[in-house]
């Protein structure tokens, strides 16, 4: 991940390019070539390619306030996914999805907790969105969908606490009584942030999706913004051609 200027933008109705790497919809599949120089402590190339090939692509959007300023698009909830990235070992395929987050202000002037998990059923998948605003309210949003991407809100069994990340950030997701969740792999360890992957029970099954923490207030502080700057490389004068 790179921080990059203007300059080192371009987009099209297919296509997205942010300096060397691009992300691209190629008939039924979004391809993926990356082509970066990873961040302290250990500086290396990170080139290759993912290509996701959705199993339906959705058209759900979940508004995460009143005003509709932040949003959820989960493209594809259920996909396969090919990573060939050029390391030994770096190559494999499996189950996969495609989502993102959309937002005109700072998530952190909104919100300032949230978890997300997205686990997959024998028909599809499920998502939980759990959120504490500022103003003091709550989005608790449970979405079901099936393996055409219909969507529909669903009942959740109840927000379950489990272990703190190695950054002692928060975490829980939702579980049947008397399940306590549970990681099974570390993906992304940060002091406002965690990803990993997850087992839970839900509606009697067990299941393994991928869980997300992100504490906004932690996030806020002006000393973690000196942080970040100093983790993510920087290239504000990358030009096309260079």
């Amino acid at each position: 991940m790179t921080d990059r200027g203007r300059a080192a933008l371009r987009s099209s109705r297919d296509e997205l390019r942010i300096g060397p790497s691009a992300m691209r919809w190629q008939g039924d599949r979004l391809v993926i070539d990356i082509d970066e120089v990873s961040s302290l402590p250990i500086i290396s190339r990170v080139r290759g390619t993912i290509t996701l090939i959705p199993q339906a692509v959705t058209g759900v959007e979940l508004p995460l306030t009143s005003d509709g300023v932040h949003v959820w698009r989960p493209f594809a909830p259920k996909a396969r996914i090919v990573v060939d990235l050029d390391a030994p070992g770096w190559q494999w395929q499996g189950h996969g999805y495609f989502d993102a987050n959309f937002g005109t202000r700072p998530l952190e002037q909104d919100f300032s907790f949230w978890t997300w998990g997205r686990y997959p059923t024998p028909d599809g998948a499920i998502c939980f969105y759990d959120a504490t605003r500022r103003d003091g309210t709550q989005l608790q949003a449970a979405v079901g969908f099936d393996a055409a991407g219909n969507a529909r809100m669903v009942d959740a069994p109840p927000r379950t606490p489990f272990r703190r990340s190695g950054w002692r950030v928060r975490r829980e997701t939702r579980a049947d009584p008397g399940t306590v969740p549970r990681q099974v792999m570390p993906m992304l360890d940060a002091p406002f942030y965690s990803r990993s992957a997850v087992a839970t029970r839900i509606n009697g099954q067990e299941v393994t999706g991928v869980h997300e923490a992100l504490d906004l207030n932690r996030f806020a502080k002006p000393w973690l913004k000196l942080m970040l700057a100093m983790r993510v490389p920087r290239r504000a004068g990358w030009r096309f051609g260079d």
